[in-house]
C-alpha cells in the first residue's frame, strides 16, 4: 500500500509546485505591469506638466502682445491728439495775428465816426457809409469767434479791462466803468486786447 501511495503523493507535490510557480509568475507579471503603468503615468504626468507650461507661456506671450498693441494704440492716439492741438494752436495764432491787424482798421473807422458832424448832410452820408463798413467788419470778425469788450457801466474786470485812470462819482458804485476809451476784444474766449477804461471811485 505504501508503494502505491508514493506516486499520488508525488503527483500532489508536483501539483503544488506547479501552482506555486504559476502564482510566482502571476505576481511577477503583475509587478511588471504595475511598474510599467507607474512609468507610463510618470511620463504622462511630465508631458502634462510640459504642455501646461507651454500653455502658460503662450498665454503670457498673448497678454504681452495685447499690452503692446494697447500701448501702440495709446501712443498713436496721443500723437494724433498732439498733432491736432498743434494744428489748432497754429490756426489760432494765425487767426489771432490776422485779427490783431483788423483791430487797427476798426479803431480808425470808429474814430472817423466819432469825428463826423452828423448834422452836416454831406458828412452824414459819409458817416452812413463808414458805419456800414464798420458793422460789416464787426460782423465778419464775430464769425471767427471774436467778440467786442465794451463794458460801459459794468463793474471793472481786471481780466478784461485796463484802467487808464479813476474819477470820483457819487451816484455809481466804486470800480464801475465810467466810459470806454478804447474797446477791447476777445478771440475764442482768449483776450486779444483789453478794453481801456476810466473807473469810478467813491468821493473823498
Amino acid at each position: 500500500m505504501s508503494t502505491q501511495g508514493q506516486p499520488e503523493d508525488q503527483k500532489h507535490n508536483d501539483a503544488n509546485q506547479v501552482e506555486e510557480g504559476a502564482e510566482q509568475v502571476s505576481d511577477a507579471a503583475e509587478a511588471v505591469t504595475t511598474d510599467e503603468a507607474s512609468e507610463q503615468a510618470e511620463v504622462l504626468s511630465e508631458r502634462e506638466a510640459e504642455l501646461e507650461q507651454q500653455v502658460q507661456n503662450l498665454r503670457q506671450e498673448l497678454q504681452n502682445e495685447r499690452d503692446k498693441a494697447l500701448r501702440v494704440a495709446a501712443e498713436a492716439e496721443n500723437v494724433r491728439r498732439r498733432a491736432s492741438l498743434e494744428v489748432e494752436k497754429a490756426r489760432n495764432f494765425a487767426l489771432e495775428k490776422f485779427a490783431g491787424e483788423l483791430l487797427t482798421v476798426i479803431d480808425n473807422l470808429e474814430r472817423a465816426l466819432q469825428s463826423i458832424d452828423r448834422e452836416d448832410e454831406a458828412q452824414a452820408q459819409v458817416a452812413e457809409g463808414i458805419d456800414m463798413t464798420h458793422k460789416g467788419f464787426v460782423h465778419t470778425i464775430e464769425k471767427f469767434g471774436m467778440e467786442v469788450v465794451d463794458p460801459q457801466g459794468q463793474p471793472f474786470n481786471p481780466q478784461l479791462h485796463e484802467a487808464m485812470g479813476m474819477q470820483e462819482h457819487a451816484e455809481l458804485p466804486a470800480n464801475t466803468v465810467l466810459y470806454v476809451m478804447q474797446k477791447g476784444y476777445t478771440l475764442n474766449g482768449r483776450l486779444l486786447r483789453p478794453a481801456m477804461v476810466m473807473v469810478s471811485k467813491a468821493p473823498e
